[in-house]
This record gives C-alpha cells, structure tokens and sequence, in this order.
C-alpha cells in the first residue's frame, strides 16, 4: 500500500488540487472551501517535499500516465531543477492558504468565497502541472489552466479596476500562450513528436531549418510574455495591484517564476545550451532585456506611491536578475538563477503579506495612507522591514545570497558591467523600500485617522514565516545552492 502510493506521487500531486476544486464548488460554503483549500495545498507540499527527497537520492523520475511508456503516452518527469520548483509552488501556497482565511473575507464577498477557493486550486494544479509535465503540448495545458483562473481570480479584486486590469492580462496572456503553441506546434512539425526528451533527441538533425528557429523564437516571446520580461512586461503592475491580496501574495512567488523554469526548460533540454547560446544569439538578446528589466523596473518602483504597484514592478526588476543568470549559460549563472527563483519568491511572498495585512486594516494602500503604522502594527510593519532587507540584499537574508551568486557568476567571465547594473538596481531598491519605512516610522499618522490594531494572528503568522524563511536561507544558504548547483550542472550538460 505504502509502496504504491510512493509511486504515484507524480500523479497525485496534480490530481488532489484538480479534484478538490469541484468539491469547492460543490459544497458551496466559503469555510469549507477554505478548509479544503488549506488540506489540498499541504498534502501537495508533503508530497513534494518526498519527490524531492527521492530524486535527490535516487535521481530522475519518470512517470508514466496510464501505463503508456513515453514518447508515445504522456510523460510527468522530475528532475533536480523541476523538483526544486515543484517545492517553491507547494511551499507557497501552503503559507498562503494560512494567510488567505482572513485576508478573503474583508476582500472577497461572502457568497462568491467558494469560487475563490475554486480557482485558487486550478491555478495551484496549472503551475504544478507546468513544473511536473514531460510533454510540450501538455505544458501549454497546464499553462492555460493556471492562467484562466488567475484572470478569474484578478478579476474578484476589491476595486473596479481589477476588471480591467484581468482584462488586460487575458489579452497579453492569450497571445502569449498563443505564441508558445505555435512554437510547439512548429517543433512537432520538425520531430514528430510532443515529448520533449524526444524532441532533444531528434532536434540536432533538423535543428538549422528556419522553422526550428521560428518555433524557438515562438517559445521565447511566449514564455517571455508569461514571466513578464522587458518590454512584455505591461499586464503585470496592475495585475499584482488590484487583484486581491491573497493571489497577489500567490501569483507573485510562483506563477512568474514557473513561467521563467518553462523557458528554461525549453531552451536548455529541449533546443540545447549550444545551439540556443552558441550558435544562434538569444543569450546576448536576453542579457541585455535583464539588464533594462532590472534598471526601468526599479527605476519605476521609486515614483510609485501605491505599495502594492511598487512591489510589482520591483518584480520585473527581480525578473531581470533570475533572466541574466541562465542568460550567461554558465553553471554558475544557471545556478544564481534557480537560488533566486527560490529566494525572490520567498521575499515577494513576505512582502506582498506584509502590504496585504496593512490594506486589511487601512483598505488602503498608498505610501501616504500608511504613514505612522510602525507604531501602531508594529509586527506588520517589522515584517515589511525585514522582507524589504532581504529585497535590497542585506547580508543574512536570502536577497543577499542571491546577489552574491549572481555576482561571482557574471565576474567569472569578467562581465564587470552586468555587475554594476546589479549593484546599481540594489540601490534603487534601498530607495524605494526606504520609502515605505520612512512612511512606517519617520511619519506622524493623519490627526483624523482613529488608531489602529494589528492584523489577525493568522495573517501575521503567515508573514513571519516567510520572513523567518528568507533569514534562514540567509544563514544557511548552502543545502539550496548545492541543490542548485546540481540541477544547473544537469540542465546545462542535457544535450551535451
């Protein structure tokens, strides 16, 4: 018994948020829904935290779904890099489900909780089924199954411009999965085939024909539209902004960076590290985008007055550093790029509480609205301090690891200017979280506002465990940068 279950993790693991959704709506109860919501996210983190337990010691695992053997059935694969993902997602939307209890019933109304939860599940099961997928086609699936609920979920925002702000990501998410299937369906023209280990195999011989490069350009704007890289980057700020804060919280620590590990994926084991980097320029292409990501991002993050749209664009910025560190093709650099995937979601997770646990109390938002809230939700407001460190890179947080990987990546090949745009974007960041400490504690508070309290326990639990988090992986940095450095040493020999 035990040792079947082991064995269908890799389904299991898909199938629990796909199945728990319908009972969301099902039972039709706001709690319910919550509960279930709750028990789903954890029972996927225990698993994944087994998954990556047994890859770590046993190596890939593949999965067969109904017993048909790949390339001809459909494959769910695990590997250093994708377990690694599969337990950022898991772990996230465990902490936030802790969160969302109290966040959802001061933003959401009453009898439309239930399909919150409902689409909080799908779009769970849609990132977890992007990460574990061996199949090209199935990806896009999964693509298009977490982006449907996070319009639906944008959408329930507590202001009107959450409409037209879900409308806006429909229409740039639409024609981003549509790039991304036309790029598939490209490849699958040239090999015959949607595995993509199978496509590995069979690219080489076909790989110099304009419609492998046009599918590989397809790929790239696609997925690129998805984790909002520079210039593709427009449907995000207002996205995180207006969406309620429980999917801002989620879709900023996990749905970019699963959409940032689908490019990987595809450029490193599907096309291949020398034909994508070598013989054709999309490295140089992606490096110089990272670099203008990370400056016009956190350039824009300083004159933003609404905390929720600073976060966000400092998440393109963040976006820009995880892009430049695979874009060097380096172990090294791939290896900053998966520890940021980790510690970027971990810092925007604390962040994005932080701000939500202080619109819960205030319903508002802006840099002037929270003037003087230091003293009144002192646990809150230490969060957003702490959080906020680890964003500029102070040392013993997980921001400063990070920095620090991605700087030794980009000296090893003497690439001295990409390190200045990363010490000169850290700085904009110290400049742009200092405004809100400024706001927190150096501003007296509007002589007509009544006093407030602190946020619910749950929600400031939820917080500091993150932040608790980003100081642990601070400290003791080296079980994620040895699992890094492993899957980059995996994903960059995959064609080799």
């Amino acid at each position: 018994m035990i040792t079947h279950f082991f064995t269908q993790m890799p389904a299991l693991v898909i199938v629990l948020p796909l199945l728990a959704a319908p009972l969301c709506v099902l039972f039709h109860r706001g709690a319910l829904a919550w509960f279930i919501y709750l028990i789903t996210s954890w029972a996927c983190f225990g698993i994944a935290f087994l998954l990556y337990v047994q890859v770590k010691v046993g190596g890939p695992i593949s999965y067969a779904m109904g017993g048909w053997a790949p390339p001809f059935g459909i494959e769910l694969r695990l590997d250093g890099l994708s377990s690694i993902v599969l337990l950022l997602v898991t772990g996230m939307a465990s902490i936030s489900a802790i969160y969302a209890r109290a966040s959802v019933i001061a933003e959401i109304a009453r009898e439309r909780a239930y399909l919150f939860y409902a689409g909080m599940l799908l779009c769970f099961c849609g990132l977890l089924g992007i990460t574990i997928t061996g199949d090209a086609f199935n990806l896009f699936v999964f693509l298009e199954i977490s982006s449907l609920s996070s319009y639906g979920l944008i959408a329930m925002g507590p202001k009107r411009r959450a409409l037209l702000s879900a409308f806006q990501y429909l229409i740039m998410g639409t024609i981003g999965g549509t790039f991304l299937l036309i790029g598939i369906g490209f490849l699958y023209m040239m090999t015959g085939s949607l595995n993509m280990a199978d496509i590995a195999s069979r690219l080489p011989d076909v790989a110099h024909t304009r419609t492998v490069e046009a599918g590989l350009a397809f790929i790239v704007v696609g997925a690129s539209l998805k984790l909002a890289l520079f210039p593709l980057h427009v449907w995000l700020p207002n996205a995180y902004t207006y969406a309620p804060s429980s999917v801002s919280v989620f879709i900023s620590a996990t749905a970019t960076k699963v959409a940032v590990y689908a490019l990987m994926r595809f450029l490193f084991t599907v096309f291949g590290a020398a034909y994508v980097f070598g013989e054709l320029p999309v490295g140089r292409i992606l490096i110089l985008l990272s670099v203008v990501a990370m400056l016009s991002g956190s350039m824009a993050a300083i004159f933003q007055t609404d905390v929720k749209r600073m976060l966000a664009w400092s998440s393109i910025a963040q976006i820009g550093y995880i892009v430049m560190g695979f874009a060097l093709a380096s172990v090294a650099g791939i290896t900053a790029s998966i520890v940021h995937i980790v510690n970027h979601g971990v810092i925007k997770g604390a962040l994005f509480m932080a701000a939500g646990a202080l619109f819960w109390r205030m319903r508002a938002i802006s840099i002037n609205d929270i003037a003087g809230l230091g003293r009144c939700m002192p646990w809150t407001s230490a969060a957003f301090v702490a959080a906020g460190l680890s964003l500029i890179g102070v040392p013993a947080t997980a921001g400063f690891i990070s920095k620090w990987v991605l700087l030794q990546a980009v000296l090893e090949n003497d690439h001295y200017w990409l390190a200045a745009a990363i010490l000169v974007s850290s700085l904009m960041a110290l400049v742009y979280i200092g405004r809100v400490v400024e706001s927190l504690y150096f501003r007296e508070a509007p002589e007509h506002r009544p006093t407030p309290g602190e946020a619910p326990l749950s929600m400031i639990a939820a917080t500091w465990t993150l932040v608790l988090v980003n100081v642990a992986l601070g400290l003791y940095a080296a079980p994620l940068i040895d699992a890094a450095h492993r899957a980059a040493t995996a994903l960059l020999g995959a064609q080799s």
